[in-house]
């Protein structure tokens, strides 16, 4: 398994738009899995510089390409939270389940994570899962469109954050880097977001995230209580209407409008009858209201002096009783 590095990563706009919003719209952290493939870079032959020898000669520039990819509803979906360990039941069932949804081929390309408020760089526990990954050989592919043989590893992680503070303006950060093997070091990629080209051009029309929608409770109607109250509904209006109903209104329109023009004058007078006799219900009843506040006020009055009254009547037998108690005490003074 050749430990080859990456030009660039590219992924389209709709991909990395849907990433986003999975990422935006879950209550907590996510992560999961990306798909697509590697290539060489295309390189011409015409060029007005000479042209200079790569180090890496040996291999050539290779470019990778986000096609799809798998969100979970939270983190740790395919690894353990606490060691960073690889769950590898979990893992070939998404990747199985993954590949088989997609029409096009696509391999592992590695995985993502999203979290909040948070350094723009990876964590240990990212770092292992990461290198356990790319240290897997069955999750390995090959380069596509190449001359030679060249085999790679899922080692491509997408780190998602967001700003510490809140803005007016809701942003997303984040940033693409290759696990590299030989010295177990991550090397941040330029991502470049395809909006344009014949190879993104039917992208628009055929993109579907491999990602599962959230789960919605269905509520069943029933059709016989749907009805039910359908009719109670259109018998409250037919007592409004008083018998115009739709098919009789539409008569006001052309030459048969002269011999409805009066019925409808009746029942607009009717209608303005029952406003005036429900205007003097609500007058009466406000009157009524009145009244009875007043009622009120006169029975909270006539507590108040009750009490006071009470209240005063007890003062004078406690005065009595102390003269009383006074008297007597001078009485026994007088006496000794």
């Amino acid at each position: 398994m050749d430990d080859l590095p990456l030009q660039k990563i590219q992924i389209s706009g709709p991909t990395l738009s849907s990433l986003l919003h999975r990422f935006s719209s879950s209550p907590s952290d996510v992560d999961g899995l990306l798909f697509g493939h590697v290539t060489p870079l295309p390189t011409t032959t015409l060029s007005d510089e000479h042209p200079t020898p790569s180090p890496s000669s040996s291999s050539p520039p290779l470019i990778a390409t986000i096609t799809s990819f798998f969100c979970s509803h939270s983190t740790s979906s395919f690894y353990s939270s606490s060691t960073g360990h690889l769950h590898l039941p979990s893992l070939r069932n998404l990747v199985s389940s993954t590949s088989s949804s997609t029409s096009t081929s696509s391999s592992l390309l590695g995985w993502f994570s999203g979290r909040r408020r948070s350094p723009l760089r990876p964590s240990m526990r990212e770092a292992h899962v990461t290198s356990s990954l790319s240290s897997k050989i069955q999750f390995s592919f090959q380069v596509e469109n190449s001359t030679k043989s060249y085999t790679l590893p899922p080692c491509i992680f997408l780190l998602l954050t967001t700003p510490f503070h809140d803005a007016l303006i809701h942003t997303h950060e984040y940033r693409a880097f290759q696990y590299r093997i030989s010295d177990e070091s991550f090397e941040a990629k330029t991502l470049d977001v395809v909006n344009i080209g014949p190879a993104f051009r039917g992208h628009y029309d055929s993109f579907c995230p491999n990602s599962g929608f959230p789960l919605m409770d269905l509520v069943a109607e029933d059709g016989n209580c749907e009805s039910e109250s359908k009719k109670e509904e259109q018998r409250r209006m037919d007592l409004c209407a008083e018998g115009f109903d739709v098919g009789r209104l539409s008569r006001l329109v052309g030459p048969e409008a002269v011999k409805y023009t009066g019925e409808v004058e009746d029942l607009y007078k009717q209608m303005l009858a029952k406003l005036e006799g429900l205007a003097r219900v609500v007058e009466k009843g406000s009157a009524r209201v009145s009244e009875q506040e007043n009622h009120n006020m006169k029975l909270s009055f006539l507590t108040q002096i009750s009490s006071l009254a009470v209240k005063s009547g007890i003062q004078k037998i406690y005065n009595m009783i102390f003269e009383e108690e006074i008297a007597q005490s001078k009485s026994w003074s007088l006496n000794l």
